[in-house]
């Protein structure tokens, strides 16, 4: 695997992925803003396009509870829907934490709490919830390492 900056065909492509639910509240819908941000964003490849990230604010659920602090890098990732359920998710996310580990901070990610997959991948990488928030009708885990 290896990071790349994102392109403006990479950022296409991610907008068009679609996952089966109830991941599917991850599906994209495609607009400007959202390819304004993904810009912001590292693509990550093996022969194709197989995920994305990135580090600081982008990486933070606003929400009108949980105030997000500058004591840890926070990480937001996605991989593509054909790799998920797989086991491709640990060596993915560990190439993420690598990368976010340079900030020399501790480590936190915001997750939906339906997503126990990605839970407890995260929690064998060593992640621990630390507190939870609602936006409109979905629960956040908030997990530091």
């Amino acid at each position: 695997m290896d990071i790349r900056p994102m392109t403006q065909q990479d950022a296409r492509a991610i907008q068009a992925w679609t996952y089966e639910a109830p991941y599917d509240f991850y599906n994209q819908e495609a607009s400007a803003e959202g390819l304004d941000e993904l810009m912001a964003y590292q693509a990550v490849h093996d022969e194709a396009l197989i995920g994305f990230y990135c580090l600081g604010t982008y990486a933070q659920v606003p929400n009108d509870t949980y105030v997000y602090d500058d004591t840890c890098v926070d990480l937001g990732l996605g991989m593509h829907p054909d790799r998920t359920g797989q086991g491709n998710g640990r060596a993915f996310v560990q190439l993420v934490m690598q990368e976010a580990a340079r900030e020399g901070k501790p480590l936190r990610l915001t997750v939906a709490a339906f997503n126990e997959r990605a839970i407890h991948l995260y929690e064998r990488l060593g992640f621990q919830q630390v507190t939870s928030f609602e936006k409109g009708s979905t629960r956040f885990l908030v997990m530091t390492r």
